[in-house]
């Protein structure tokens, strides 16, 4: 006989009742889900809203904010800070001296240094609160346009920087140099010059600009 004349085989249909109960039991888990979604959506954005919300004024530490007193460029600042904030977050985020920059954040750059009592630091591995009374300055202490400190002139006229990102951090590390013990050799300036990094490559120039600014310095009493 022809195997045309055999009944092909066909998978058995699934029972109409448990079809129906899965279909039934689909349909009824969707529908719950739904309600669910539409009663809790709103109080999770609610929720969601609310812990990103900042009243007007205050900051997400101000529940444990305390008072701090800062002498900044000769003017005295009465803050209310988190003791965590760091000196160059201080000065740049509550004063808006935005001068001083914020580079590495490590203390590896030397982009955010200024002077504490006249001896150039760090500002980003220093507390705000553990600088009270202290004499701080930043870059916009140093020098006005119209008014520019020596270091500062002599950057303009050697051309000691391209991007400028790190140049408020250099001429403040520069000022400082001029009444620290370096030598009068080139290599002695790099040297101590060394924590202050210039991803431009402006070195040569800035080395120039310094060394120009000590030899004005020695003129008068040469003569």
């Amino acid at each position: 006989m022809s195997n045309y004349d055999e009944t092909p085989e066909r998978p058995e249909a699934p029972a109409p009742s448990e079809f129906g109960q899965s279909t039934r039991r689909t349909f009824l888990s969707r529908i719950g889900m739904a309600s669910l979604l539409a009663t809790t959506g709103p109080a999770l954005t609610t929720l969601a809203q609310r812990s990103t919300k900042v009243e007007p004024g205050l900051s997400p530490e101000s529940k444990d904010a305390i008072p701090v007193t800062l002498r900044v460029n000769g003017k005295k600042h009465d803050l209310r800070i988190d003791p965590r904030t760091t000196l160059l977050d201080c000065l740049r985020e509550h004063l808006h001296l935005t001068g001083s920059k914020k580079g590495c954040d490590h203390g590896q750059c030397g982009a955010c240094t200024v002077h504490i009592n006249g001896r150039r630091v760090n500002s980003c591995l220093c507390f705000a609160a553990m600088h009270e009374g202290e004499e701080i300055t930043t870059i916009e202490g140093i020098g006005q346009p119209e008014n520019l400190h020596a270091v500062q002139a002599a950057f303009v006229a050697s051309d000691a920087y391209q991007c400028g990102y790190c140049t408020s951090g250099q001429i403040m590390s520069a000022v400082a140099l001029l009444k620290e013990p370096c030598g009068p050799e080139d290599a002695e300036v790099k040297e101590f010059m060394s924590g202050n990094i210039c991803r431009c490559g402006a070195y040569p120039n800035i080395v120039a600009a310094i060394q120009s600014v000590r030899q004005n310095a020695k003129q008068p009493n040469a003569g």
